[in-house]
C-alpha cells in the first residue's frame, strides 16, 4: 500500500476495537466457552454467524460458519482483561496447558485452533478486549499501514481507545482457510471513513449497508481485512 495520506484515529473518529471476526467450523464450541466461562452471552445468532460478548456495545467475537479445518495464520491470540485474574482462571474449564507470559498475560487454547488470553487490568467491564496479537510478514510495513488507516502507533503496537493490536514479524500471507475473517473498529461515520481511506490509497474490499450497521472493509498488507463499522440509530 502506497503511503499517500496519514490519518489519525481522531480524524477518522475511530472510537474502539469493536470485534474480532473468525471463520470457524464449529461456532457453538467457541460460543459455549465464551458464554460458560468468559462472562459473555449470545448477542445475536443467524444461519451465518454467532455474535458473543460481555456487552453488545463493547468488544465482541463474531463467529462465521465456514468449512474446517481453519489455519490460525496471522491471528496469534485475543487477550481479554479482567479485574481478578485468579478468579477468571478458576472459572475456566480444564485446559491442556496455561502459558504464563512475563507481561502478566495467561494464554490458553480454545476450540478451532483459537488462542485466547487473560490479563489483570483495572476495567469497568470484565472480559473486555485488552489486545490482539497478529503475526505478519513485515511488522514495520503493517504498523505503518495501520497508522495511515487511523490507529495510533507506538512501534509495533497500534492503539484505539485503550485497546491495541500488537504485531509480530516473520509471519506469512494468509492461506486459503484462515481463522481470522477480519478485525473491526467502531467509527462515528463510515461514509466519511470511506472517503478518507480512498484518499489514502488503500484498497477497499467492500462496503456493506446492513439494517443496523454501515461498514467499510479495507485490505491491509498480508491480506488482513480491517472493517470500519458505524452503528446506526437502530442498533
Amino acid at each position: 500500500m502506497d503511503s499517500v495520506k496519514a490519518m489519525t484515529s481522531s480524524q477518522m473518529n475511530v472510537t474502539s476495537l469493536d470485534h474480532v471476526a473468525l471463520w470457524v467450523a464449529d461456532r457453538d464450541a467457541i460460543a459455549d466457552l465464551a458464554c460458560g466461562h468468559l462472562g459473555m452471552h449470545v448477542i445475536e445468532r443467524t444461519d451465518k454467524f454467532t455474535l458473543v460478548g460481555a456487552d453488545a456495545r463493547r468488544f465482541k467475537l463474531t463467529l462465521f460458519a465456514a468449512e474446517g479445518p481453519r489455519e490460525p495464520g496471522a491471528l496469534v491470540a485475543v487477550i481479554l482483561r479482567v479485574n481478578d485474574l485468579g478468579a477468571a482462571l478458576a472459572a475456566l474449564p480444564p485446559v491442556d496447558e496455561l502459558e504464563r507470559r512475563d507481561d502478566g498475560v495467561v494464554l490458553f487454547g480454545a476450540p478451532e485452533g483459537l488462542t485466547l488470553g487473560l490479563v489483570q487490568r483495572e476495567t469497568d467491564l470484565d472480559y473486555d478486549l485488552d489486545h490482539v496479537v497478529l503475526r505478519v510478514e513485515d511488522a514495520d510495513a503493517m504498523a505503518q499501514a495501520m497508522a495511515e488507516l487511523g490507529f495510533d502507533r507506538d512501534g509495533h503496537r497500534l492503539f484505539v481507545a485503550g485497546s491495541h493490536v500488537t504485531l509480530e514479524g516473520r509471519g506469512a500471507p494468509e492461506g486459503e482457510r484462515p481463522l481470522l475473517n477480519h478485525l473491526a473498529v467502531l467509527v462515528d461515520a463510515a461514509e466519511a471513513v470511506e472517503r478518507e481511506v480512498r484518499a489514502s490509497g488503500a484498497e477497499i474490499a467492500d462496503v456493506v449497508d446492513a439494517a443496523n450497521t454501515l461498514a467499510v472493509f479495507v485490505w491491509t498488507p498480508g491480506r488482513i481485512k480491517l472493517e470500519y463499522v458505524e452503528h446506526k440509530a437502530s442498533f
